[in-house]
């Protein structure tokens, strides 16, 4: 049996038992999932925030140095994608449905948490940039040097396009780097097979909440989230089928202007001065807080803030980097051409200025609700989160229109993210292949929908959030060797170049 053969059948193997696992017997799944994440983030969550905070301040340093100049490719290969369409499909591939999920219900939950400790207008401050921090530049950081890192290595020095290809470029001859890229192949898959059934979950919550506030419901009952699951599954199945292209730069940018439509519309028919206000104020706070709160652990400030700290920021950095390999990966295979000065400026800039507008606008929105309205917002984030942002288009004009389009383009990200990962895995699973055969995909795309019903059948958004950390938690020593990995590999093409 030949590794890519091993690494396909011991993969499949342990995503279908989680799966099977998660679909019987949900509860205990979760209870072991919480058990070892709180374990791990109680002794190593400092490595988890030093390490992300590293990765940034790697690309940062990497966009304004020498290495800025070198391109993911030969010298004379140029982008195959325009900018907006790149960053279309990058967006809808690394955040997607998630934004749609927690746009309003999250800025909310963290204002619950602080109104305890601060007066309301502090802790609505306080609210929007920990929402800010959560999806901003750290988040892809992650995603940039991951998926610099194996892009360099495969359009520049021919390494096939896995985790395991920088590693074992650099050190051919080392029997432990090829043990430990193995490895590193295996636990990329994990992650991107776990991160991803938890979006479908939670994807499917969104699209079955939203059609029930059409159907007049307040609360989406198990068939409908069923059937929604059902449909999801069908969608994108056939997809898979066919070759990974100039489709899912369709999707993605139709799904990207529903998005901006929705913002647009927002701002304009919501309270407009105050919002206006929120993203801007939002855009300061975090400029100048990003950086240094990546630094921070809340050491010194009791259970209670110590708690919020695992389970929202630690989480999400985890939540990330278990999305980290999937994207990584797509963001490779879309970004030949493009030099590093021009590849990590878009990757970083771009989408967080979008997410911050983004939260801006719809946490906003919740804000001024319980600054200035009559707080049902709040109430509704604390007992039904999948239904805050609907919820809030009820409260502005055409309400039905503005239903239908976030539930259409929840269910485009979800079906964007799921084949984009089945080709990933795909490729991860068969050595490297670039275009794995449609039956693998279609593999993959079956057990992504098993893992997907566990996730659903867990119960709960946060026992959705700890069944994803933890099938993170191993892959944040990769991204440190990868790290290591494209400083080496850089290094050495100056220094060959100088000589």
């Amino acid at each position: 049996m030949t590794r890519s053969q091993l690494t396909l059948a011991t993969s499949c193997t342990l995503i279908t038992a989680i799966g099977a696992w998660g679909v019987m017997d949900p509860d205990s799944l979760v209870r072991l999932a919480s058990t070892v994440v709180a374990k791990y983030f109680e002794s190593r969550g400092w490595f988890v925030m030093l390490s992300v905070s590293g990765m940034l301040l790697l690309c940062i340093w990497l966009a304004f140095s020498r290495f800025g100049d070198i391109r993911l490719g030969a010298d004379d290969d140029r982008p195959e994608f325009s900018t907006p369409s790149w960053i279309a499909m990058l967006f809808a591939a690394g955040m997607g449905v998630g934004l749609l999920f927690w746009a309003v219900a999250e800025p909310l939950t963290h204002f619950a948490f602080a109104q305890s400790f601060m007066e309301q207008p502090y802790a609505a401050q306080q609210a929007l940039l920990a929402t800010n921090f959560h999806w901003g530049i750290h988040a892809w950081a992650i995603y940039g040097t991951t998926a610099l890192t194996i892009a360099y290595f495969t359009f520049r020095k021919g390494a096939p396009m896995l985790v395991s290809g920088p590693i074992e470029t650099l050190l051919p001859d080392e029997t432990w780097a090829k043990l430990v890229g193995g490895l590193s192949d295996f636990m990329a898959i994990v992650a991107i097979a776990i991160g991803v059934g938890g979006s479908i979950a939670m994807g499917v919550f969104q699209v079955a909440d939203g059609i029930d506030v059409m159907m007049g419901g307040d609360k989406a009952a198990t068939w409908l989230v069923a059937a929604v699951f059902v449909v999801m599954v069908a969608a994108y199945l056939p997809p898979l089928l066919v070759d990974l292209g100039t489709g899912m730069a369709r999707l993605s940018n139709t799904a990207m202007i529903i998005a901006i439509a929705l913002v647009l519309y927002t701002v304009i028919l919501g309270p407009t001065e105050f919002l206006l206000n929120s993203i801007l104020n939002g855009f300061g706070e975090y400029i100048f807080a990003a950086i240094p709160r990546g630094f921070e652990t809340l050491t010194f400030f009791g259970d209670d803030l110590g708690t919020w700290f695992q389970d929202w920021t630690l989480t999400y950095m985890v939540w990330w980097i278990a999305w980290g390999p999937f994207v990584g990966v797509f963001i490779a295979r879309i970004s030949k051409g493009r030099t590093i000065r021009e590849f990590v400026l878009g990757v970083l800039i771009g989408p967080t200025v979008f997410s911050v507008i983004w939260f801006g606008a719809f946490g906003g929105i919740g804000l001024f609700d319980i600054l200035h309205g009559s707080g049902d917002l709040l109430l509704m984030a604390e007992t039904n989160v999948e239904r805050v942002t609907f919820g809030l288009l009820e409260r502005l004009p055409l309400p039905t229109l503005t239903t239908i389009a976030t539930i259409l383009a929840a269910f485009l990200f979800i079906v964007t993210s799921v084949v984009s990962a089945a080709f990933v895995l795909g490729t991860f699973s068969t050595g490297g292949d670039p275009d794995p055969s449609p039956k693998v995909r279609l593999v993959w795309g079956v057990l992504l929908g098993l893992l997907g019903a566990a996730m659903i059948l867990s119960g709960s958004v946060d026992a959705i959030k700890k069944l994803i950390a933890i099938g993170a938690l191993p892959f944040v020593f990769v991204c440190v060797l990868l790290c290591v990995c494209l400083i080496r590999g850089l290094r050495q093409e100056v220094h060959h170049a100088d000589r």
